[in-house]
């Protein structure tokens, strides 16, 4: 007779919500320093105050352009080579980990979360219909077709290269900021229609627009890991695609590999069964739950710190540049986001 858990009892759950909660305000306070710099560059606050390099991991399109640029002349991206780093690690991670960053690390998927949650308070999240959920996964890979299209065939490295010195590109971390400090009425609407979304369909935005995540999900199918289900001690409650932020249908899988599965393990603490879900190595090695979240932060931090003794993190642009970068910006450029 198959033994069961404690279904009151969510450890997993538990942890990944103080980590993503940890990232995210890891985020803000990069995002808080970015803003004093900013300030002091165009002469509104006091200073000096240092550049904060992490804030380039809000850049996925300033990376993908110098990981093209690299990967055609073996140059690092001088600009934003923090960008670069940190789009490597994570790319890194997921081969490795599977979608780590998009289960336990990325602070979107945190604001995500936290939207979903109140949307189950409010009783409003419905489940998406299997014929409207299909086609709408191939949004984000659509996306990510577009943007891989434009940057790595369409556009000529030497059109690559004069944008990563581009004015435009130096400013980009700035345009980021300002897109968050004065938002133009079309992005009020937009990010407001998809939070009311959210509030119905959960993890909307990472489910089936972002291209970052349609990225890693395709790397994460070379993942030798996966969540292992034995059909023998499964009893088909459903309680594991219930929990599943992605909606996998977990009870009907043998292994849960696909590029859909956000390694958060949540099946596995919603699983009233012991022993029937678990984290394989190659469908061979049994290997705890926190391996992915630990592994995945680990990867990450280590590749960024081997930039940063590479001399891969800090930008070699000097602050001249980027102040006169900053200072272009005009009130129309304020609102272009």
């Amino acid at each position: 007779m198959a033994c069961r858990k404690n279904s009151a009892i969510r450890p997993i759950r538990a942890a990944r919500t103080a980590v993503q909660l940890a990232f995210l305000g890891l985020s803000l306070w990069t995002g808080a320093r970015f803003f004093l710099f900013y300030q002091w560059m165009t002469g509104n606050g006091a200073g000096p105050a240092a550049r904060p390099p992490s804030v380039e991991g809000f850049l996925p399109i300033s990376a993908l352009l110098g990981l093209r640029q690299l990967a055609a002349t073996g140059q690092w991206d001088p600009v934003h080579p923090a960008g670069l780093a940190i789009l490597l690690a994570i790319m890194a991670a997921s081969l490795l980990w599977r979608k780590g960053f998009c289960g336990w690390v990325c602070p979107v998927g945190a604001v995500s979360r936290l939207i979903e949650a109140l949307g189950r308070r409010a009783g409003t999240i419905l489940e998406m219909p299997g014929w409207l959920h299909l086609p709408m996964l191939g949004w984000k890979y659509l996306l990510l077709a577009f943007f891989l299209y434009v940057i790595f065939w369409q556009m000529p490295l030497p059109q690559v290269e004069a944008f990563i010195r581009s004015p435009y590109n130096l400013a980009a971390d700035a345009k980021m900021l300002e897109f968050f400090l004065r938002p133009s009425q079309t992005t009020i609407v937009v990010l407001a229609v998809l939070a009311a979304v959210s509030l119905s369909v959960r993890n909307f935005w990472c489910r089936y627009l972002c291209p970052y995540g349609a990225l890693l999900g395709l790397l994460a199918l070379w993942s030798p890991l996966a969540v292992k289900r034995l059909g023998e001690k499964c009893t088909g409650c459903r309680r594991c695609m219930r929990a599943c932020p992605a909606g996998v249908p977990v009870h009907e899988k043998r292994r849960v590999r696909g590029a859909e599965c956000l390694g958060c393990m949540e099946c596995l603490d919603a699983c009233p069964v012991e022993g029937c879900l678990s984290l394989s190595l190659t469908g061979r090695r049994r290997l705890p739950w926190w391996t992915v979240p630990v592994a995945t932060a680990s990867t990450i931090f280590l590749a960024c710190m081997v930039a940063v003794f590479t001399g891969h993190w800090h930008s070699t642009v000097p602050l001249e540049l980027f102040k006169a970068a900053y200072e272009a910006l005009s009130p129309a450029a304020h609102h272009s986001f």
